[in-house]
């Protein structure tokens, strides 16, 4: 186990394995005594919201959070299968204390993982987070009697949280037909019902989950079934979910891709139509295309970039004040009624934009010319000397000379392994594949660790 627990998206890892019923439960104890001690729960008995996906691991995880969190004086209630952002929305909406998300997101099945909520949804504090594992395994005075918390069902949940997803929009969807890809996860249910209710025509694949088949070869992560639904259906779109779909990624009506830039460039253009596109800007990260940012440019709008993780994105909304943010992978933040990514929203509010101004999602998406992208990763080297090695900024430099304004090259070290990431974009994809090359062997003859 690495000395700190929490990554980015909350403690993950293999069930049963590093993330076991334990550390679960210690976990979620310590996350209320935290809360307790900076005063979150005075005046109350503290309430929680826990969700999960469909993860056979969740069930055994689920209750040892429960019985955590109840330890620790906190009443609970039990939302059963969620996405993470119906999970981040009835945090709020319920007034709870706390919000609990058992999923390991995109990952394979045998992983799990738990993410904690604050008060109104939004993602807890790193501080906080750092003072949680910093209470683990501590001695405690626990609740007795009556001070213990009590546990009940909140079967409702799925239903309130489509209710919440239908009211975000305000044209029908009726005489559109889409295939809605739930990668056996945590949308099966809510997805489809909140399309439905807002009058498309839903096919729905990959919604009979086992607690065995989440992401196994579908989803946002494999979307050869998508785009063979599609156009098996006869379709307008078909949109693609992960396994907590906080994520989604579409298909048009040939079956091409439509990328998370793509999507963005979509609402954005939508947003700014209305006048709720903040200060005419979206918050994108470095990864971004630059045939969205020239789009952006086009139109008009400006795009405001993060590093990489739609914590980043979300971060730049939170502080500026945005209303639109995402990434390339299909994280699409919407933060006038989500204060997370949310796949299911993201796809009402494209295909209402499709109903409003009666173009197919090509039409839509062809506004962004998506320059071709290449990926290298140089491993084994020293990644913290990325960006003061001299022969390497000169040969990035030489290159992003002879590319212009027509291409764009990005080295960026990895968070967790010791390799550099070279990105290049330029006119073709030999070109781009060429300067890729070139400065991945410039990068591992400099940097490397041999």
């Amino acid at each position: 186990m690495s000395p700190k627990l929490f990554g980015t998206d909350g403690v993950r890892g293999l069930a049963n394995g590093v993330l076991t019923a334990e550390l679960a439960l210690d976990l979620s104890a310590a996350a209320a005594r935290v809360l307790a001690d900076r005063g979150e729960f005075e005046g109350h008995r503290p309430l929680a919201v826990v969700g999960r996906d469909t993860r056979i691991s969740g069930q055994f995880l689920e209750a040892a959070v429960v019985a955590g969190l109840a330890s620790a004086g906190v009443d609970v209630l039990l939302l059963g299968v969620l996405p993470t952002p119906g999970v981040a929305h009835l945090t709020g909406s319920l007034g709870a204390d706390l919000g609990v998300m058992l999923s390991a997101s995109h990952n394979a099945m045998p992983d799990n993982g738990i993410k904690f909520l604050a008060r109104g949804g939004l993602k807890l504090d790193d501080a906080i987070e750092a003072e949680i594992e910093r209470h683990l395994h501590e001695d405690w005075d626990r609740p007795t009697g009556g001070s213990v918390g009590r546990v009940r069902p909140h079967p409702t949940a799925v239903d309130e949280y489509a209710a919440h997803l239908d009211q975000t929009i305000t044209r029908s969807l009726t005489g559109l037909t889409v295939v809605l890809d739930c990668a056996e996860g945590a949308a099966f249910e809510a997805g489809p019902r909140a399309l439905e209710a807002a009058g498309a025509t839903v096919i729905a694949i990959h919604a009979e989950p086992d607690g065995l088949n989440i992401n196994d070869g579908c989803g946002s992560t494999h979307l050869g079934p998508l785009q063979r639904a599609v156009l098996a259906h006869g379709a307008d779109a078909g949109f693609a979910l992960d396994g907590d779909a906080d994520r989604c990624l579409a298909v048009d009506h040939e079956g091409n891709v439509v990328d998370g830039d793509q999507i963005l460039a979509v609402l954005a253009l939508a947003l700014a139509e209305t006048g709720r596109l903040v200060r005419n800007t979206v918050v994108a990260t470095v990864m971004s295309n630059l045939g969205f940012v020239k789009a952006m440019k086009s139109a008009g709008l400006g795009v405001r970039q993060t590093k990489v993780g739609d914590r980043y994105v979300l971060e730049a909304m939170r502080v500026s004040g945005y209303s639109l943010g995402g990434e390339q992978s299909g994280h699409v933040i919407m933060s006038d009624f989500a204060t997370t990514g949310d796949g299911i929203l993201t796809a009402l509010h494209v295909l209402e934009r499709m109903a409003a101004t009666g173009q197919s999602l090509q039409s839509l998406a062809g506004v962004v010319t998506r320059l071709p992208q290449v990926l290298v990763n140089v491993t084994d080297v020293d990644k913290s000397r990325t960006d003061e090695d001299a022969v390497v900024a000169a040969a990035v430099a030489e290159e992003e000379a002879a590319l212009g304004d027509s291409g764009r090259i990005l080295l960026r070290p990895s968070g967790t392994e010791p390799l550099v990431r070279v990105m290049v974009e330029a006119e073709t994809q030999d070109e781009a594949q060429a300067v890729a090359d070139r400065l991945a062997d410039v990068v591992k003859r400099q940097l490397s660790l041999a």
